[in-house]
C-alpha cells in the first residue's frame, strides 16, 4: 500500500498504482453509460483505471477492493462512475 497526500488529507492506496503523475493533476472522466463527467485526483483516476480493467479480466477480488475504496474516499465521485 502505498500513502499519497492530496488537499491536506492522506489516502490509503491498496494497489501498487502509477504514482509518477504531476501531483497536483486532476483528470475528466465519463460515465461510460450515462456521459456523466467528474473530475478526479490522478490516483483516483488510476485506482479507476484499474477497476475497469479488473472488470475486464473478471479479476472481482481486485474489482471489489477498488469499488470499496472509492466508496470510502470519494463516495460522489463512486455515485456519478461506478454505481
Amino acid at each position: 500500500m502505498r500513502e499519497v497526500m492530496w488537499k491536506e488529507k492522506k489516502y490509503i492506496i491498496p494497489f501498487d498504482v502509477n504514482l509518477e503523475w504531476d501531483k497536483d493533476q486532476e483528470v475528466e472522466i465519463r460515465n461510460r453509460f450515462s456521459g456523466e463527467l467528474c473530475k478526479l485526483p490522478w490516483f483516483a483516476a488510476a485506482v479507476y483505471d484499474l477497476i475497469m480493467g479488473s472488470e475486464r479480466f473478471e479479476d472481482w477480488n481486485t474489482h471489489r477492493e477498488g469499488l470499496d475504496w472509492f466508496i470510502e474516499n470519494f463516495p460522489n465521485e463512486y455515485m456519478t462512475l461506478l454505481d
